[in-house]
């Protein structure tokens, strides 16, 4: 019978997966307590927080939750960072963290309940983040309505130059 703490984990461990968008998995085995401080912190600056569970507890709440249970991921110790709304911004946290600390590694994820790999972290660690994505497409939609009041506006101005044009041969 399992013991009333682990229970409680699993309990918590659920609770973290449930609705969640993305998870990464990372090896952080050779990182001293303050590294992982700073690894926590910048996680969540992104919006995500970082959790050490039992991998035998992770497996099962992620069994239980229908989502894939990540056996090839969950070996040695694991730290699982759960993202925030923002799915890049974590991921790049992590990436930025494990470029400048070699003993950092990416094992991979889930995303949208589907099993990602590290590479794949990576890829999404170099999107946009929501804020840029939406400036661009900010710019994007000005750049048009700049281009269509030019066009509207070069009509007008078209027809009163021949106009004027017209008037003047006229006057000679």
């Amino acid at each position: 019978m399992p013991n009333v703490q682990n229970q409680e984990t699993l309990v918590k461990i659920k609770e973290d997966l449930d609705g969640i968008s993305a998870m990464w998995v990372v090896d952080y085995r050779g990182l001293t307590v303050k590294q992982v401080q700073q690894l926590r912190n910048d996680i969540r600056e992104a919006g995500g927080s970082m959790k050490v569970y039992k991998n035998t507890l992770m497996h099962i709440a992620l069994e239980e939750s229908s989502l894939p249970t990540l056996d090839d991921l969950l070996e040695g110790p694991s730290a699982f960072v759960f993202a925030g709304s923002d799915v890049a911004a974590s991921a790049k946290a992590v990436k930025t963290f494990a470029k400048a600390n070699q003993d950092l590694e990416i094992k991979g994820g889930l995303m949208e309940g589907a099993q990602v790999s590290a590479a794949q972290v990576e890829a999404i660690a170099s999107l946009p983040s929501r804020e840029e994505l939406m400036a661009q497409i900010a710019g994007a939609i000005s750049g048009v309505a700049r281009g269509l009041a030019v066009a509207l506006n070069g009509v007008p101005s078209g027809l009163a130059q021949v106009t004027k044009a017209v008037a003047d041969q006229k006057a000679a």
